[in-house]
């Protein structure tokens, strides 16, 4: 929230105001409360070790531990569906990333005819299905990049972007790095 200010007040300081929380070698610091539990837990598993992450996560009645690099907002928040019917056609999409996820797809989840949906999902998010796909494809692409466990390969495919080119031009176009380049940037920073 506080994020521009903190900017303008420390001038010299690199301010990533829509992350989680970020490591700066000894330095730790968190964009609010529930990801300050996300910060403790990955200090946690830093110290003590993933069981002992785990075993403090599940003691909090936590579901997900979620990694500092990631991003703050969902592409679903963003879209903002208002009814049941494009909510599930979104909730749909998310569950089927790496399918084909056609607008006759879309409207068959939405109990809806493909001219009707179409008109509809664009009233209530302001996009195309097509736009509002490629977004939850690079937000969930993106998460696996962060988290540097698998091959960009394997990520474009799981993310339905079929090929690592495809998924590479995406993420110019939207992010204006590469998968490699985030991949980089979200490794942490370890101080000896």
């Amino acid at each position: 929230m506080f994020g521009d200010e903190l900017k303008r007040r420390f001038p010299k300081t690199r301010v990533e105001i829509d992350r989680i929380f970020v490591q700066d070698g000894p330095i730790w610091t968190s964009a609010g409360m529930t990801a300050g539990i996300d910060l403790a837990l990955s200090l946690i598993e830093r110290d003590l070790g993933s069981d002992k992450a785990r075993e403090a996560a599940r003691n909090m009645v936590i579901h997900h531990r979620r990694a500092g690099g990631q991003s703050q907002h969902s592409a679903l928040l963003t879209l903002d569906a208002k009814s049941d019917r494009v909510q599930d056609a979104l909730q749909y999409a998310r569950r089927n990333l790496s399918k084909p996820l056609t607008v006759e797809k879309l409207a068959q989840a939405a109990c809806l005819s493909p001219r009707q949906f179409s008109r509809v999902f664009r009233l209530e998010t302001g996009m195309s299905p097509a736009k509002a796909v490629e977004n939850l494809r690079l937000e969930s692409a993106r998460f696996m990049i962060e988290q540097g466990r698998l091959p960009v390969e394997t990520i474009a495919r799981i993310n339905g972007f079929r090929e690592r080119e495809r998924m590479r031009r995406s993420f110019l176009r939207t992010y204006g790095q590469t998968p490699q380049s985030i991949r980089n940037a979200s490794q942490p920073i370890v101080s000896i």
